[in-house]
């Protein structure tokens, strides 16, 4: 459940930030790199900030 959870998350934000891109200011494009970054990190590290959220939050994993 956590797994599609995270997905769902994940990829609303991006979807987000593109929206906001093309619509309101080329910057927004930055959230979109600190989702990549932050994914890229996690598979490396094998730790997860929104994983961490989640689970505090009642996520089963």
């Amino acid at each position: 459940m956590l797994n599609t959870y995270f997905r769902v998350i994940v990829g609303t934000f991006i979807i987000l930030s593109v929206v906001l891109t093309v619509y309101v200011n080329t910057n927004w494009l930055w959230f979109t790199v600190f989702i990549g970054a932050n994914l890229i990190q996690s598979a490396f590290t094998k730790w997860c900030l929104l994983e961490t959220i989640l689970l505090k939050l009642g996520a089963k994993k």
